[in-house]
């Protein structure tokens, strides 16, 4: 059985969808990414999930627990690790004492080795803590008892590049283990260095499930160039160009352009080599961008029914009487 197995799940906050019939599978060994906008409806799936709240409709089996089953799924969440998008620690408490908590709960072998590398202030209360060490304290205490699946909710946040990358390599080698990763974020550019596969939420709804590579393709980079001599838009209307807007142009010369290029990137500079360029930047497609492009009539049209989908990750939660909050970065697990 699949750590995560989610068939036809849907989320209701009174007239409003957060989650809408769901489904997808999560394999072992994989870190897997969810992929999709604030708001799409990814912190809705995972308080799902962990039984923080109970679904409206469908099913879902976390580690072959079902959610619904209140003793089998905290039989099953003693082998889960769970890093929430904001971390809620006793701001009075030290990270030491959070840690010492955590460890009572669900044990903390890995301990000594994540805070070697993740290294948070332990003897500061967290109340002084800023967000990126309130982030570092909740990176240890979702893997310290060395779960076999682990669910992050944007776990990057607030943290500076170079812990994010250490992160980042972090999650790599514990895929590597054997151990299975359910990653959710907005931000493309760290789920391709980390994700083995994405699924794209968007309004509630389950856009598409692809590898990584696939979803770079479709949606490509977004380039900036401005040249010294003016540029006619049919010079840069070759093969993967999308989208191709003009700026200070006079009539159909300009010195100044962007567009998407879903190509081979060493191909672009090659064609752009023959301009006389002053600055050029290549990087990843903004998310909302390739949604737009090639999902936006399937993932924005609210679907068959017109019910209404809407952005409810923060709302709903709000909304609904039974919602249980997340405390203390995942002190329920």
């Amino acid at each position: 059985m699949d750590p995560i197995d989610v068939a036809g799940l849907t989320k209701e906050y009174g007239d409003v969808r957060g989650v809408d019939s769901l489904s997808l599978s999560v394999e072992s060994g994989e870190v897997f990414g969810f992929l999709g906008p604030n708001g799409a409806g990814k912190t809705t799936t995972i308080r799902t999930l962990l039984g923080l709240q109970a679904p409206t409709d469908g099913t879902a089996a976390v580690l072959g627990a079902d959610v619904r089953d209140e003793s089998a799924l905290v039989a099953a969440k003693r082998r889960i690790g769970y890093l929430p998008a904001n971390p809620a620690f006793d701001a009075t408490a030290t990270g030491r004492e959070i840690l010492d908590l955590h460890g009572s709960i669900k044990g903390g072998e890995r301990r000594a080795e994540l805070l070697d590398l993740f290294d948070p202030p332990l003897d500061r209360p967290v109340r002084e803590y800023s967000t990126g060490n309130e982030q570092k304290l909740g990176i240890v205490q979702a893997f310290m008892h060395d779960p076999e699946l682990v669910i992050l909710d944007e776990p990057t946040s607030g943290l500076d590049p170079l812990m994010q990358r250490r992160f980042e390599e972090f999650v790599r080698a514990e895929r590597d283990r054997g151990r299975t990763v359910f990653f959710s974020s907005h931000v493309l550019g760290e789920v391709r260095r980390v994700c083995d596969r994405v699924g794209v939420l968007r309004n509630g709804r389950l856009v598409t499930v692809e590898s990584v590579g696939d979803l770079l393709d479709r949606s490509g980079k977004a380039v900036h160039a401005r040249a010294a001599e003016a540029i006619v838009p049919s010079d840069v209307d070759f093969e993967g160009t999308h989208d191709v807007e003009v700026h200070d142009g006079d009539g159909d010369a300009v010195t100044e352009l962007s567009f998407t290029y879903t190509g081979e990137v060493n191909r672009l500079l090659a064609r752009l080599h023959r301009f006389d360029l002053v600055d050029l930047t290549v990087e990843e497609a903004p998310l909302e961008d390739a949604f737009m492009r090639f999902y936006g009539a399937e993932a924005g049209n609210g679907g068959a029914g017109g019910d209404r989908v809407a952005d409810a990750d923060d709302a709903g939660d709000a909304a609904d009487p039974d919602a249980v909050p997340a405390e203390g970065g995942g002190a329920d697990v």
